[in-house]
């Protein structure tokens, strides 16, 4: 793999923080929700306030926000074990991370039972399935969980929420950090972080990562090459400019092989034994998921004064993926899947599906902050905005079908295909306007108001036009105690036709649209600790169906109901405590196989660090996660795949300059499964994964 050189342009939002913390974060988080704040906080009277920059898109204490925030530095989630985007969100209230076991090909997370969309910057970055690499954990400085509807701000909206990755940028320290990793499946990495100071207003910032590894399942390996550059200049006091940049490339397959219910889940009882829950069905050296992404964008922010602020951000994507892979037909008769092919209890249909993809993006959000008073006590934090994305994604493959022994397949005997003729493109518009008033009584009762109109086109036919709102309002009553309540509403536009699945395509997809009523109490005894407990109800309409039988159809009503609560107490470099749980129940008017993730989660994660300043420190960590069971329904059957516990650790040494890292995921070896579907096919959960980290930094 070879990194070439990236082409930055673009313009963005960030403000500039005086001091910010070196754990990855770059100027920009201390002034917009830098939950390192959460680990400062607490020191006393000059104890950051932890804001959320994701919620209102300006920097409001998380106390002030009608509606909960989660943000994770990279310190806590590399401190976690995670090894892809999914693992960061592990720990956080009603959020459900690898609903489908760890899967190298896409990042997958479920909030309040809902499909969560990926932003980064707060522009979104995902337009398809299979048309783009995962991001790298290391790249970004924290992770923001918005849960619940958002697009009056940010327009593509899931119902059930958006995890926003915010990329590290240049601050005006030079320092760095180099790491070496050594771990299971031959995991073998070098990673470095350097920032430099070229002078008072210039810095530059380079992010890099190789990866040499293997997975559990054999013969797909999991390799990267990842170079994320960027420079930040600030010519006055009052403007700041950050370009950023991104080459990746991945060379791996899919950890998801498909298999079928009956000989992993469920016993085979013709064959008699079962298929290891790790088998690979494909073949080697032709299945695999190998792409590049090519980044570019950048920021401006400028304080026209105090009371006035405009805020510039774009981005463009350019993303090439080469899709191979196999998965056994365990979908004709999910009951009883070899019964189709023979008597034997082994023999089964086994599809391939070779594909090319090619996805690209140009996003920009801008707009203008007005502060002012309508009164002595009636403060106002105005945002007028507009923003606009447009996406295209192309694709072409080819299908084959053979009959395999499923307890021994021959894999180099398995014909190859390769994907030929023109690309099929769909391609969507989106321009948005949008407008949101803070505004604070007293300095103690916050009111949020909001409205967006959007337009959409699409290369399908599909003109829509959609107004969503929002309001809430959260208010200190004493002790630290801040009831809030607040109403969403969600708004997501659908590229395609509905595929009638005989090769003809009907209407145009009509967007899926949302709406949360939620009420909660926020409670902060001390700086250094927060608690959060919320309930809410989300109507869902139009979400798209994938059938059985082949073809897609739209869904009536969905409604979701649930509770969260989420806690956490942190002393600076010295104790940490997390601790959330959520229940989140579906309903379906017209479809009940809707309802198959778990209704309850739940985790704990602490660290504790030994020793004094100056001397090495020792610091323990541990988390133990909890999913319940899920339920998956279809016609003719239910399949009930159990709870599910797992716990990791950390044993982490720090001296003078260096680090000495050990993380265990799945510490206990837990052999699960993530998820069976009642369509037939299971999805295994990782096993245990170990990886030793030896780091300096300077």
């Amino acid at each position: 793999m070879t990194v070439r050189m990236i082409a930055l342009c673009g313009a963005a939002t960030l403000a500039l923080a005086a001091n910010p913390a070196w754990a990855g974060e770059g100027a920009d988080d201390a002034a917009f929700a830098d939950a390192a704040a959460e680990a400062d906080a607490g020191a006393g009277e000059d104890a950051i306030v932890v804001t959320g920059y994701t919620g209102t898109k300006t920097d409001t204490a998380l106390t002030e926000l009608p509606q909960p925030i989660k943000v994770f530095t990279a310190e806590q989630y590399e401190a976690q074990g995670a090894i892809s985007i999914s693992d960061t969100v592990k720990y956080a209230a009603g959020v459900l991370a690898n609903p489908y076991g760890r899967d190298t090909r896409v990042d997958g997370f479920n909030v309040r039972g809902l499909d969560a969309l990926q932003f980064r910057d707060g522009m979104r970055d995902i337009f398809s399935y299979y048309a783009s690499i995962t991001s790298d954990p290391y790249n970004f400085s924290r992770v923001e969980i918005v849960r619940g509807p958002a697009s009056v701000l940010f327009g593509q909206g899931s119902i059930g929420g958006l995890v926003n990755l915010v990329s590290k940028t240049p601050d005006f320290t030079t320092r760095g950090e180099v790491s070496l990793v050594y771990g299971s499946f031959d995991r073998k990495e070098v990673l470095g972080d350097i920032n430099l100071a070229a002078s008072d207003t210039l810095a530059v910032r380079f992010v890099g990562r190789a990866r040499d590894a293997d997975t559990y399942v054999d013969h797909v390996p999991d390799d990267r090459v990842m170079f994320a550059p960027s420079i930040r200049w600030q010519p006055t006091p009052d403007t700041d400019v950050v370009l950023t940049g991104l080459y990746q490339e991945d060379d791996t397959g899919s950890t998801s092989q498909f298999l079928p219910i009956v000989g992993t889940f469920r016993p085979n009882p013709v064959a008699g034994e079962r298929l290891d829950r790790y088998t690979f069905v494909g073949k080697p050296g032709w299945d695999r998921y190998a792409g590049r992404s090519l980044q570019g964008g950048g920021s401006i922010t400028h304080r026209f004064s105090d009371n006035v602020q405009l805020s510039l951000k774009a981005r463009y994507i350019d993303s090439d993926l080469e899709y191979k892979t196999h998965y056994a037909d365990s979908y004709t008769n999910p009951q009883d899947p070899f019964s189709v092919y023979g008597t034997d209890g082994r023999t089964i249909g086994l599809y391939a599906d070779a594909s090319d993809a090619r996805m690209n993006v140009f996003s920009t959000d801008n707009n203008l902050q007005f502060n002012f008073n309508t009164g002595a006590d009636i403060e106002h934090k105005l945002l007028v905005g507009v923003d606009y994305s447009w996406n295209k994604v192309q694709k072409r493959g080819i299908f084959g079908f053979e009959i395999v022994d499923l307890y021994d397949i021959d894999g180099d005997a398995l014909l190859a295909y390769e994907p030929s003729g023109d690309f099929v493109a769909e391609s969507q518009k989106q321009l948005g306007v949008y407008v949101q008033d803070q505004i604070r009584f007293f300095d103690r009762v916050s009111v949020v108001l909001g409205a967006r109109r959007d337009r959409v086109t699409g290369s399908s036919g599909q003109k829509d036009n959609a107004t969503t709102f929002r309001a809430g309002i959260i208010g200190e009553i004493g002790a630290g105690f801040s009831p809030f309540f607040s109403y969403t509403e969600s708004f997501l536009p659908v590229a395609g036709r509905i595929d009638n699945g005989d090769g003809s395509f009907g209407d145009p997809y009509v967007p899926q649209t949302g709406t949360q009523y939620e009420a909660g109490i926020k409670w902060q005894p001390t700086p250094n600790t927060l608690v959060t407990a919320t309930a809410f109800k989300i109507k869902e309409r139009n979400r798209v169906l994938y059938l059985a039988a082949g073809g897609t159809a739209q869904s009536g009503v969905l409604d979701t109901k649930g509770f969260e609560i989420e806690a956490s107490h942190t002393l600076s470099g010295n104790f940490e405590l997390l601790a959330n749980y959520g229940y989140a129940k579906l309903k379906s008017e017209t479809n009940t196989s809707l309802d198959y993730m778990p209704r309850h989660t739940a985790s704990l994660w602490s660290t504790k660090t030994f020793g004094l300043p100056e001397e090495a420190q020792l610091r323990l960590g541990g988390g133990v996660v909890y999913s319940g069971k899920s339920v998956s329904t279809s016609d003719v059957w239910s399949i009930v795949t159990p709870s599910r516990t797992t716990v990791d650790a950390l044993a982490e040494i720090n001296w003078n300059n260096w680090r000495f890292a050990v993380n265990a995921t799945n510490l206990l070896n837990n052999k699960y499964f993530a998820s069976c579907l009642a369509r037939g096919d299971c999805f295994v959960g990782a096993p245990r994964n170990v990886m030793g980290t030896v780091g300096y930094r300077f």
